[in-house]
């Protein structure tokens, strides 16, 4: 194999490895670190929005599955902490540059003229942010966000967002320090 063939593959496989982490699933997390969790028992809901409105009952759902598994019931109004919950799809920006060949004798003579193709992939990113407050002081006590790569099929894209608020929920209620 050429030299010059053995770069260009080794840049490529470089950008598909370097590429991975950044479509991996966040999640992150913050709270009121004065605030004492142990005092809410229950939850009612506040407003819940999805780009798709066919996600605003999914969301529900994960929301209310993992926060009754820790022990938290729903009440339908004046519950101890009124969660609210917004989905928004957006469109990224990827760019991928693919570097053929290095030039003619680039060891003596620099660089060269090699070919650089740079293409520009729009990627769906949807970012999901669960808000939960105080509702007798209607202060924010704690955040949940997730940011995840959308595919095509609605299937996958519940099992990422109940992987994201199983992810969310899994430090609540957070251990004071």
């Amino acid at each position: 194999m050429k030299l010059h063939q053995r770069m260009s593959l080794t840049v490529a496989l470089a950008v598909v490895f370097f590429s991975i982490p950044a479509l991996a699933q966040k999640v992150e997390t913050d709270y009121d670190h004065s605030v004492n969790f142990t005092q809410y028992h229950t939850y009612s809901w506040g407003r819940v929005h999805a780009t798709d409105p066919l996600f605003e009952s999914r969301i529900r759902d994960a929301v209310d599955r993992d926060l009754q598994a820790k022990g938290w019931q729903q009440v339908p109004s004046g519950g101890d902490v009124t969660i609210t919950a917004v989905l928004v799809k957006k469109d990224k920006a990827e760019y991928t540059t693919f570097y053929d060949g290095l030039g003619g004798g680039w060891r003596w003579h620099g660089w060269g003229t090699g070919m650089a193709t740079t293409t520009v992939e729009s990627i769906p990113v949807g970012t999901l942010v669960v808000d939960i407050y105080d509702t007798s002081s209607q202060h924010l006590v704690w955040r949940g966000l997730a940011h995840d790569q959308l595919s095509d099929k609605p299937e996958k894209d519940t099992k990422k967002l109940e992987k994201a608020v199983d992810k969310m929920f899994e430090k609540l209620p957070p251990r004071s320090s």
